[in-house]
């Protein structure tokens, strides 16, 4: 049986507080160097976040997360021709990034953060990524609980792609994100991880992002910050790719490409 080559989403966050390089790509010379590394790496898809989602994060106004994100949106744009992603949960940024050139809306609420967020997505006709998430990013850690996180998780996300579906956004660009660390528990993200294929099942590409996540520090002590995390990063990746992810979205291209790429090579003797 041949395997779809799993896809690579970069992380491009034009933030002062990101849980992994808040700051480090702040300024938009910055952040466009860093695009353009990632495209040269390897990167599919560029995934531009102007407001911070990690637990605890303070939510940013549509005009900000508009300026910090427009600018970069028609640089990259304007010197590739790949995919550009805004990750984002409003609809108006939403609207101005595709204006910009994005074709891609990932919103880490699933098109539930405004009630204009379904129609925006189905005027703009772009494609749509909906992430699986309990409460919001300042409370979401505080104490998730589920009786079956696979089974909930799964019938949450199947009901949105429904919404969206009737709302008119057409059935073929809608992806699913299981959320990993956004309302889990390191049990929970496992448990998500080991069970992917019942996503998967759903009938439409799911997009599993793991990287460089807290959980694997608590498996792991040894991977205190963020940028200690590679090894895990990768783990995850594969296994995500392994259990039918069409696209992991990563902050280490170069490394997530090659390690794709050996995992590929393996498959292809296996078959």
């Amino acid at each position: 049986m041949a395997h779809q080559r799993t896809r690579v989403m970069g992380i491009v966050n034009v933030t002062p507080d990101s849980f992994s390089d808040g700051g480090l790509h702040a300024t938009q010379e910055a952040a466009l160097a860093h695009a353009l590394r990632l495209i040269a790496e390897g990167a599919d898809v560029l995934d531009i976040g102007g407001e911070s989602t990690r637990p605890g994060a303070e939510p940013v106004g549509e005009d900000e997360e508009i300026a910090r994100t427009l600018p970069l949106i028609a640089a990259i744009g304007a010197r590739w021709d790949g995919m550009i992603s805004i990750d984002t949960m409003k609809p108006g940024v939403a609207r101005a990034a595709v204006r910009a050139g994005a074709g891609m809306w990932n919103d880490v609420t699933a098109l539930t953060h405004a009630p204009d967020s379904l129609a925006t997505a189905a005027e703009l006709g772009c494609e749509v990524v909906l992430m699986h998430m309990k409460g919001d990013p300042r409370t979401m850690q505080d104490d998730p609980r589920y009786d079956d996180v696979v089974a909930e998780v799964a019938a949450h996300l199947a009901a949105r792609a429904e919404a969206a579906e009737a709302a008119g956004v057409a059935r073929d660009r809608i992806w699913l994100d299981p959320g990993i660390g956004f309302a889990k528990t390191t049990a929970h993200n496992l448990a998500l991880t080991a069970r992917l294929e019942t996503l998967v099942a759903l009938g439409r590409p799911v997009l599993y992002a793991a990287s460089r996540k807290r959980s694997i520090r608590e498996i792991d002590s040894t991977a205190a910050a963020p940028t200690d995390r590679l090894g895990g990063s990768l783990a995850l990746a594969l296994e995500g790719a392994r259990r039918g992810a069409a696209m992991v979205r990563v902050h280490d291209v170069r490394e997530t490409v090659q390690a794709l790429k050996l995992q590929a090579a393996v498959r292809a003797v296996a078959v």
